[in-house]
């Protein structure tokens, strides 16, 4: 196929802002491939023996040419007060001693992982998810980080993060999971405007926010990320672009601002929400656009889909060199590698195999009871599977397709093979969003922001996919 270059004309690593006729061709759904293929694919054929092989290949594998690094996600479900927009998967409650059985479950289900995988596994990255894990204790969070330090052996450098709900720390509490050995925070933001906050159940004044991101840069922390959403009701694209330049102003390292995707049908707290109050498709279109505008200029460099991180920081650079990463927590500066995950609803990636713990407390609590690792469902990819994830992980991560690297890697004919996709990834080319070249495809400056939209083209279910409104917006 011959080579097609993009109008963009940007150098490589440029920050350039979409114009508001691409944001409206590309305002779709899809996945946002932390995993390919994407959990929603995932069978119930795949259980707690077929997971359990997996940990024991992966021991016997270590044993033989040394164990590589571990990822580890803890999922702590609980939240004191629903979000209307959240879509995790959580318990609400007021009463804190439900934590107690919980650790319970999970001491026991990290058991019978150790038991298959053995124990001294080393870990390089570690998430508290949820849910709110700060709805724990200090005494319970001791707990939990006890338990992970007697199974794994914590690598000198780990990046070890936690998600954080604002209403639920204080500075004392943040100096206590420094002492944990917590290097690395999240906070869930979402908006600073009152009205909005009060629309979706999540008051939390803006000098509250600035007292904790400070308090964490004065007790050491790493790095700092704070989550935004667009689309939220009540939103406009200059109430936006205010909470846009207050978060500017606090700097954190990293951040995320994700597009709110209104599925009242799957999630019961989102039908609190009065679909009246929801932006119109062009203020949505106005305030993304203003809000990638916002970052760019503040400094902030856009690294893929809906992150932005300074220049120093460690997400930054690894995208100008080239070592970008994903998994289930998003972008990472670390090398692919397993991931171990604990907790209800949480998904582990353990060689060539996917696995997603029950969803429901009460399931989670009988599989253990009986023995059993609380895998529910999973997949174990096929050759299919594997080179088209290491396609869409490129495009994600790289930017790039090198045709060669591919077809060296799963021994495929790339061009015969794609010829379909190719096709596809010509129209972008006149959108101006890749370049098609001699020895692969190139997204453009222009092109990392639609890089979702890029990836679906080899998402070979998606292609038949009608119900593609089940996922959140592209951009």
């Amino acid at each position: 196929m011959p080579t097609t270059r993009s109008p963009a004309g940007a150098k490589a690593g440029a920050n350039w802002a979409p114009s508001d006729a691409l944001l409206r061709r590309f305002d779709l759904s899809g996945p946002r491939y932390t995993s390919y293929p994407t959990a929603d694919r995932f069978v119930e054929a795949f259980g707690p023996k077929q997971y359990r092989q997996a940990l024991t290949q992966r021991a016997s594998a270590g044993a033989v040419g040394g164990r590589a690094p571990l990822s580890v996600y803890v999922h702590i479900p609980f939240c004191e007060s629903v979000c209307y927009y959240c879509a995790c998967n959580k318990v609400i409650t007021r009463h804190h001693e439900r934590a107690g059985e919980y650790l319970d479950a999970l001491e026991h289900e990290l058991a019978l992982q150790v038991e298959a995988l053995g124990r001294g596994q080393p870990l390089l990255q570690l998430h508290f998810g949820g849910g709110t894990p700060t709805f724990l204790s200090d005494a319970e969070l001791d707990r939990v980080m006890r338990a992970l330090r007697g199974a794994f052996a914590f690598l000198d450098g780990a990046e070890i993060s936690i998600e954080v709900d604002p209403r639920t720390v204080s500075r004392d509490r943040l100096a206590h999971l420094a002492v944990l050995g917590f290097n690395r925070l999240s906070f869930g933001v979402q908006d600073f405007n009152p009205l909005v906050q009060k629309a979706v159940h999540r008051v939390q004044p803006y000098e509250q926010v600035a007292q904790l991101m400070q308090a964490s840069r004065e007790l050491g922390f790493e790095s700092i990320n704070a989550d935004l959403i667009h689309g939220l009701p009540l939103q406009t694209p200059d109430t936006l672009a205010r909470t846009v330049e207050q978060m500017g102003a606090l700097r954190p390292d990293r951040i995320a601002l994700y597009a709110y995707a209104h599925l009242p049908q799957r999630f019961k707290p989102q039908r609190r929400i009065d679909a009246n109050q929801l932006p119109k498709p062009g203020d949505r279109i106005a305030m993304l656009s203003r809000a990638i505008t916002g970052f760019l200029s503040q400094g902030y460099v856009y690294i893929g889909m809906d992150h932005f991180a300074l220049p120093d920081d460690a997400l930054a650079v690894a995208k100008r060199q080239g070592r970008l990463h994903r998994n289930f927590q998003g972008y990472s500066t670390h090398p692919d590698c397993d991931l171990i995950a604990l907790g209800v609803s949480a998904i582990s990636k353990v060689g060539a195999t996917y696995s997603q713990n029950a969803k429901t407390l009460p399931e989670y609590y009988d599989l253990l009871e009986a023995g059993e690792l609380p895998v529910v469902r999973g997949v174990a990819l096929s050759r299919e599977d594997l080179v088209r994830r290491a396609i869409i992980m490129g495009l994600m991560c790289q930017g790039r397709i090198d045709y060669e690297a591919i077809e060296l890697s799963h021994l495929v004919d790339f061009r015969a093979q794609f010829e379909p996709e190719l096709e596809r990834l010509a129209e972008l080319a006149r959108d101006g969003l890749v370049e098609i070249e001699d020895d692969g495809v190139q997204l453009t400056p222009i092109g990392w922001y639609f890089v979702r939209a890029v990836a679906m083209v080899f998402d070979q279910p998606l292609q038949s996919d009608r119900a593609r409104e089940r996922y959140s917006r592209v951009i």
